[in-house]
Formats: C-alpha cells, sequence, structure tokens
C-alpha cells in the first residue's frame, strides 16, 4: 500500500494526466486539418517544442499541487489553492478543446484570459502555502502568458 503522501502525488499526476490527455485528443487532431492551414505570426515556435514543453509544466504543475496538498487539507488556504488549482486544470483543458476542437481562437481567446486569471490566482494561493510549489507554477503563468499572445495573434491574421 503507498504512504498517504505518495497517493497523493499518484492522484496529482493521474488528474493532470487525464487534463494533458483530453487535450491532445482535442489537439491531434485539429493540426494536420485546421491548425497547419492557419496565419501564424512569426513568433509562432515550432510545432515541435509543444510537446515537450507541456509535459515539463503538467509535472511542475502535479508537483506542485502534491506540495500543497501535502500540508494537509486541514492547514491553512489547502482547500480553497486546490480547489482553485483543479479549476483552472479545467479551463486549460477547455482551451484546447474550444481553441482545437471548435476550431474556435475566439473562444480560445476568451478561454486563455480566464485561464492566466485562475493561474494567477492558482500561484498567488500556492505561495501562501508552500513557497516550493508556488515557484513551480511561474513557468506555467509565463508560458501561458505567450500562448495568450500568441492565440491573439492567430485571431488577428485569421480574421
Amino acid at each position: 500500500m503507498l504512504s498517504p503522501n505518495l497517493s497523493r502525488l499518484v492522484v496529482c499526476v493521474g488528474a493532470v494526466l487525464l487534463a494533458s490527455s483530453i487535450g491532445s485528443f482535442a489537439t491531434v487532431r485539429a493540426i494536420p486539418r485546421w491548425y497547419q492551414g492557419l496565419a501564424k505570426p512569426s513568433f509562432n515556435p515550432p510545432g515541435w517544442l509543444f510537446g515537450p514543453a507541456w509535459t515539463v509544466l503538467y509535472l511542475m504543475m502535479a508537483v506542485a499541487a502534491w506540495l500543497v496538498w501535502k500540508q494537509g487539507l486541514g492547514a491553512a488556504g489547502v482547500k480553497l489553492a486546490l480547489v482553485v488549482f483543479l479549476g483552472q486544470l479545467v479551463l486549460n483543458t477547455l482551451w484546447s478543446v474550444v481553441f482545437f476542437g471548435l476550431r474556435s481562437p475566439l473562444a480560445g481567446l476568451v478561454d486563455i484570459v480566464a485561464l492566466w486569471l485562475a493561474i494567477l490566482a492558482t500561484v498567488i494561493l500556492f505561495f501562501r502555502v508552500s513557497v516550493p510549489a508556488g515557484v513551480l507554477l511561474l513557468p506555467y503563468i509565463g508560458w501561458v502568458s505567450f500562448a495568450a499572445v500568441l492565440n491573439a495573434a492567430i485571431l488577428h491574421l485569421n480574421r
């Protein structure tokens, strides 16, 4: 039987993997059929970069959530931090579904703005519970900031 801390880590990794799998399902099918045909800005990264970047970010997110949960659900701020984390994880998954699945850069932009705000709230709440957890989310909010600019540019170029 797994220790409680190891069980929590497995749950955190599992939740993040589930979210990434749903997002990947929506994304992979749209790339060759739709996304490749879109006009993209000069700063659009090469396609091969997205998989490794998101893999690292998702693992960092899972570890950050685990570090917060490890404090115990009775500790100050833990429940709220984890609920907000789950909310941003839903918005993260939803972005792939609306941008790629529905092929809607406009809906993607609306979602990614809400996602960015939810990540910011998560970062703040995580820092209050565990500084390392908050630090682990900084590359994530940086990448999503870049992704929001990229989403807006794609919307603009493909009106």
